[in-house]
């Protein structure tokens, strides 16, 4: 639902504004109507809707059969502050909401030499980040009402899903994570300047930087003993609108 909800939304931007994006005449700022691009004040706000696909990367202490994570598509939604250094590079903060969910698939392998049921198989990680990256964003020369560019840098969040603290584990059915990961991250876009707003598509890549793994109880536990690292990585598609 909320994918069709997103296309939707970017089929209608997209056709009442292609006349825009492509006529010869460059889209500058009106301040006697208030429209156009903004591109020359020192501080910028917006706002961005998208996607984002979770995965997690798995480092190993023992060769067993590699733990599947089945994904699925996360909403996000949130903040932009933009600092304009020059023409050519932006600092960006980007704070906002990404809610996603993953299952984590074990083989049996993973159980030998004690009882187990299709449900000890199977855990479910859900995750409600609150996303704090800050960015540098490096465009090039605008080329009439276009302008690529690449982003890059740093982010923290709060995953307020992670039963971190949750006195129960695995053995509990309760699979924790850690609440403060840390990532780098990587990404490209283009800025279509229009009338009336800054519309602007993005994908970026997320990469976790520390371990979010919390172990069980148990130091021989089926679920985490052999988990040498557990880090996040994700991929973002967000549109922006400044």
């Amino acid at each position: 639902m909320r994918q069709a909800f997103f296309l939707l939304s970017f089929l209608i931007v997209f056709q009442t504004s292609q006349a825009q994006l492509f006529t010869k005449e460059k889209v500058t700022y009106d301040a006697n109507q208030g429209r156009g691009s903004t591109d020359h004040n020192l501080l910028r706000w917006g706002y961005f809707l998208g996607f984002g696909n979770y995965d997690f990367n798995f480092d190993y202490n023992q060769d067993k059969k590699d733990i599947l994570v089945k994904r699925s598509v996360g909403f996000n939604v949130g903040l932009i502050g933009n600092l304009r250094i020059n023409d050519y590079i932006d600092l960006r903060f980007e704070p906002g909401l990404h809610i996603t969910s993953r299952e984590l698939h074990y083989s049996p392998d993973y159980f030998v030499g004690g009882s187990y049921n299709d449900n000890d198989l199977i855990r479910e990680v859900k995750s409600t980040y609150v996303h704090f990256p800050l960015l540098v964003k490096f465009s090039t020369k605008r080329i009439n009402n276009f302008k690529p560019f690449v982003v890059g840098g740093f982010s923290t969040a709060i995953n307020l899903s992670s039963n971190e603290h949750n006195p129960d584990d695995n053995s509990n059915g309760q699979f924790r994570t850690k609440s403060h990961p840390l990532f780098y991250e990587l990404g490209f876009g283009i800025d279509f300047y229009l009338y009336n707003f800054k519309f602007t598509p993005t994908i970026r890549g997320v990469f976790g930087m520390n371990d979010e793994l919390v172990r069980d109880k148990n130091p021989n536990s089926p679920w985490t003993s052999n988990i040498n690292s557990m880090k996040t990585r994700a991929v973002f598609i967000n549109f922006t609108f400044q």
